[in-house]
């Protein structure tokens, strides 16, 4: 059985691992990579985010800054100017909690003040060292998101060498960051970032990997949704491979996957969930029966040679030490 883990927010706890939650993602910026600022009037995003409930989404994730590769980096009023109008016509109309995409501390703070539960920060608590008061001030959710440089500058960088370590030491120094803050384990999540600041096949190196996160002991929330390196001629076509890689990432041990196409995404969930929760673990295979035998008799048939003519045994390999946090990084510095 997977792990199920109790994320706890301020108003509610969400279980994660009985089945995959559905973030549908609501961009109300106007340079949008994925909807071509569709939803920048507060009133569609309004009307967007009501359907998205419909549709099936665990949770809403309002984005006011656009993270799409070479996107310039806007001011915090600006953000705020796209953002709380959205926040004060949903506040109270939504039975879902409400995500904000961001890593300034004074956006997190005005959105948690208007009704959101949890910050998405896309850059590893890098850059606004103050976001992780924030989160512990208002019992807020974090995910934390594994970045590369900013998007400025992804098109200059090179492939990321031992892609899944670096990751791993990547996000233990932004957990590290975050237990400064005194933010608790039960309030992250944490998310290898595809596309931000790696190359097009890393990406699908990463979930093919991300099982390698496990050594965290965290939630994983992960967003392939109409990312660059699954880009298409047709749009339709795009969306397809946007739901194999749903599948996959599910498959990996994703507890979250952050998606635009809710309403289609969402039945890509529950086959991938039928299939993820059929696979039995090896303490719950039965034992198949043995067929008797005569000592010594193999069950191809003539008696093993006596144990001077056997051959020596194999020299076990070493096996190489584990990646990721230091045991009881958790209590380290905890008073």
């Amino acid at each position: 059985m997977e792990k199920r883990y109790h994320w706890k927010l301020q108003n509610r706890e969400l279980v994660l691992g009985e089945r995959t939650l559905i973030m549908g993602v609501l961009n109300v910026t106007p340079d949008s990579f994925s909807d071509g600022g569709a939803y920048a009037d507060p009133d569609r995003a309004f009307a967007r985010a009501l359907e998205l409930e419909d549709e099936g989404a665990d949770i809403i994730d309002i984005g006011a800054e656009s993270t799409k590769p070479g996107s310039q980096r806007i001011s915090e009023a600006e953000e705020l100017r796209r953002l709380v109008p959205v926040l004060k016509r949903l506040r109270g109309k939504l039975n879902v909690p409400i995500s904000v995409d961001t890593y300034k501390s004074g956006v997190a703070e005005k959105a948690l003040e208007h009704g959101a539960e949890i910050i998405n920060d896309p850059t590893g608590v890098l850059l606004d060292l103050q976001l992780p008061k924030v989160i512990t001030k208002y019992d807020a959710g974090l995910i934390i998101n594994h970045m590369r440089g900013t998007p400025e500058t992804w098109a200059k960088l090179g492939p990321m060498k031992e892609l899944m370590r670096s990751i791993v030491i990547d996000l233990e120094a932004a957990l590290h960051r975050v237990r400064q803050g005194r933010v608790e384990k039960h309030q992250l999540v944490i998310d290898p970032g595809l596309g931000f600041g790696k190359r097009r096949e890393q990406n699908s190196e990463i979930i093919a990997q991300l099982g390698v996160l496990k050594v965290f002991d965290l939630p994983i929330a992960i967003g392939p949704s109409r990312k660059s390196f699954l880009r298409k001629e047709q749009p339709q076509e795009t969306e397809f491979a946007t739901a194999g890689a749903v599948a996959a990432c599910i498959l990996g041990g994703a507890h979250i996957v952050r998606v635009h196409d809710v309403k289609n995404m969402k039945i890509v969930a529950e086959v991938a969930d039928t299939v993820r929760q059929s696979v039995k673990t090896e303490e719950e295979q039965p034992t198949a029966a043995r067929p008797e035998r005569e000592r010594g008799q193999t069950l191809e048939g003539p008696p093993r040679p006596p144990l001077g003519e056997r051959r020596p045994p194999l020299r076990s390999r070493e096996r190489p030490p584990r990646e990721g946090p230091p045991q009881g990084f958790w209590q380290r510095g905890q008073k």
